[in-house]
């Protein structure tokens, strides 16, 4: 063996994995630098990849680079030079976005090469030979990533030709059963992780049916992006926007979320659902927003209610008024 190199960045969500991945590169005596992207469509936990990719780089003793994918990231989805998955999923332009910020943070701190978890065929988009390929290339890191669980599948890397690594004590898994990295964990000690196959909103049909309706509109902000996980959500001709809440912990979030240019509408005297109304036109849209609050709280009669407006303000409601207007539920 030749002398090891002292530095590689790896990709690190928190998964089982990229844990796995990070524990076989300690374990060649590599020094290890892990970046954690975070993205609003990340389903690993509720506290989100951030906290659990924390976790494990504390358990290793390793540094952690956080970077956070926002408005580059959002356009990015909108429109993929290579296209989707079966949903909104743009892997591999995903894998390309990721990979570019990872070469600009090697040569940021005068690493070498960039490792991840990732396992040929386990995603079918991005982790097959050819994907593998073009991500590389676009990323600027043609011969510098390294894949330890499935190198021996793989050609040898800059890192195994030069010795940095012994390509012999890599593994060789394929596919998308996750039992041998499993066993592997098992074996080695790591038994807490979260979400062994990861998780991506993209990749949920629902939630991408909204974020597509929502990019027609425009909506494109972090702030829109998120309040797509929740609620029951209603497009009002015009283009206004209402989102009523399911459960009294979607209200306490929705209220978070208004301001001068999202109303939180609430029935005033009967138990129900908050209403938050985005990107309203006119009054018309209030009207309807109220309506629909009303129709989903506990009121069950035919005459007018009061609604609450924002913080002071308030309008008389019937269910009925919804029937009367085109309202789309997405």
């Amino acid at each position: 063996m030749g002398q090891r190199i002292a530095k590689a960045i790896g990709l690190l969500s928190g998964g089982l994995d990229s844990t796995l991945a990070v524990k076989l590169m300690l374990e060649q005596g590599i020094e290890v630098i892990a970046l954690n992207f975070v993205t609003p469509f990340c389903t690993c936990t509720k506290k989100g990849c951030q906290n659990v990719a924390k976790k494990v780089a504390d358990k290793f003793g390793i540094e952690l680079k956080i970077i956070s994918a926002k408005e580059e990231y959002i356009n990015l989805i909108k429109n993929p030079k290579y296209g989707y998955g079966r949903n909104m999923n743009p892997c591999i332009d995903c894998r390309i976005f990721m990979f570019s910020k990872a070469r600009q943070y090697m040569e940021e701190v005068s690493a070498s090469f960039v490792f991840t978890g990732e396992v040929l065929g386990e995603r079918p988009m991005s982790q097959n030979y050819k994907a593998m390929k073009i991500i590389e290339k676009e990323s600027g890191l043609e011969g510098l990533i390294l894949r330890p669980l499935c190198a021996k599948f793989l050609e040898p890397t800059i890192p195994e030709k030069k010795e940095w690594v012994d390509r012999e004590k890599l593994l060789g898994i394929s596919g998308r059963s996750r039992k041998p990295q499993i066993s592997l964990a098992n074996q080695i000690g790591i038994d807490d992780y979260p979400c062994p196959a990861g998780g991506c909103r993209l990749t949920d049909p629902n939630f991408a049916r909204r974020l597509k309706e929502a990019f027609a509109y425009n909506e494109t902000s972090i702030e829109d992006i998120i309040l797509l996980r929740y609620g029951r959500h209603f497009r009002v001709t015009g283009g206004a926007k209402v989102i009523i809440g399911r459960n009294e912990e979607e209200n306490k979030l929705l209220r978070c979320y208004s301001n001068s240019h999202r109303i939180l509408l609430e029935v005033k005297d009967f138990v129900g659902p908050v209403a938050l109304l985005c990107h309203h036109k006119n009054n018309g849209d209030i009207e309807i927003a109220a309506s629909l609050c009303l129709r989903y709280s506990d009121y069950k009669g035919r005459e007018p209610v009061k609604v609450k407006v924002g913080e002071n303000g308030e309008i008389l409601a019937t269910p009925e008024f919804f029937e009367r207007w085109d309202v789309k539920r997405i």
